[in-house]
């Protein structure tokens, strides 16, 4: 007699508890996205806080969150700042910000800004324009215990418009600076340490020798700070120097064309707010660099040289411009022979040193100017 197979019931608790779980993981999710959403907002609201201790509000035309499931995104449509000193007011304006963090790191933002930028007073007309092809900015860390910031700006231009007439300040293929912690805390003897990176950067107005491009790659590390508590910049200098505090040049390398320097060394800061110390520079193909620090004559500020060659011409007339045309390869020859010869990058260089004294620079015996005080 033939057997039939008994049918069992199939077994449907596997999906009706995928049925379940899946509402509840994506419950889960959005409740985590929120959750991260406020922390996220939590961090650039105590920001916010933070800059308007020092004097800095910001604020925004119309503000919108979004970027679920994976994302925090913050969009600031026509950002403005409001920079207050003791003296003066400045009004900066932007088009766009966005703002966005990753679900699962709500302390690291990474960030676009959109340009023109302008900087103006209050109602007045601008005296700045900034505009660029691209511009990023990163921030890690808690507004209480800033870990790393770092903006990068590709194609930069810097502009100042006086009425009708606009004179370009600063342009380059690319400006990045990068801000961290190295050692303290924000509460209690932060150690900071700032790295600026330039290509073919041109600034007219700073120094003849920036009105040719050039590249710079500079680390500095600030000592002496007692906290990193909102405060304007000439005040954080100012306890740099009542501290004995320092500004420590780990690296500088600039090139121009082929000339190269190389600078290390620690800066001390005067009473007066201005520096003082000295530097090791060391400098490949010299020569080039001499007429921009000064044995050329500029119509607004006359060399040392000019100078001193006026007042042979009052002895005897035309001995001036002899002494002109063979100060270069005098003023070479004397830096060969206190300088001390090293090597850059394959090349031969002359190594020298870069002194400030109570704001006063110079390089070996060549006057190059004065810096203005920090506070």
């Amino acid at each position: 007699m033939q057997q039939h197979a008994v049918s069992r019931p199939r077994r449907r608790w596997p999906f009706v508890a995928l049925a379940l779980l899946v509402p509840l993981l994506a419950a889960g999710w959005t409740a985590a996205w929120y959750y991260a959403a406020g922390r996220a907002g939590a961090v650039i609201e105590g920001w916010r806080e933070r800059e308007a201790r020092s004097g800095r509000i910001h604020r925004c035309a119309s503000e919108s969150i979004g970027g679920f499931p994976f994302r925090f995104e913050l969009r600031c449509l026509e950002p403005t700042l409001e920079v207050k000193t003791a003296d003066r007011q400045l009004h900066v304006a932007a088009k766009d910000i966005l703002l966005s963090a990753e679900l699962w790191q709500p302390t690291r933002f990474a960030g676009e800004i959109v340009g023109p930028l302008t900087v103006s007073e209050p109602g007045q007309s601008a005296t700045i324009v900034a505009n660029w092809r691209r511009a990023s900015v990163e921030m890690r860390g808690l507004p209480v215990a800033p870990e790393r910031g770092t903006i990068a700006i590709d194609n930069p231009v810097f502009e100042r418009t006086d009425g009708a007439e606009t004179r370009r300040l600063f342009t380059a293929q690319r400006l990045e600076t990068v801000g961290r912690m190295l050692e303290g805390s924000a509460r209690h003897n932060p150690v900071i340490e700032v790295s600026v990176l330039l290509t073919e950067a041109v600034a007219p107005d700073l120094h003849a020798i920036a009105e040719k491009p050039f590249d710079a790659d500079i680390t500095a590390v600030l000592r002496g700070l007692r906290d990193f508590r909102p405060k304007p910049l000439p005040e954080r200098f100012r306890e740099i120097q009542a501290s004995g505090g320092s500004i420590e040049i780990k690296q500088a390398k600039v090139r121009q064309a082929e000339t190269v320097a190389r600078a290390n060394g620690t800066l001390g800061l005067t009473a007066r707010g201005r520096l003082d110390g000295q530097l090791r520079v060391a400098v490949a193909n010299l020569a080039a660099l001499l007429p921009a620090l000064g044995l050329s004559k500029r119509a607004d500020q006359p060399a040392p040289i000019d100078k001193a060659a006026e007042r042979l011409d009052r002895v005897a007339p035309g001995l001036g411009n002899v002494a002109r045309q063979n100060a270069g390869p005098a003023l070479l020859a004397g830096l060969n022979f206190i300088g001390q010869p090293v090597e850059i990058e394959g090349q031969r260089a002359l190594a020298l040193p870069l002194r400030f004294s109570d704001g006063v620079v110079s390089l070996g015996p060549i006057p190059l100017g004065q810096v203005a005080p920090l506070f």
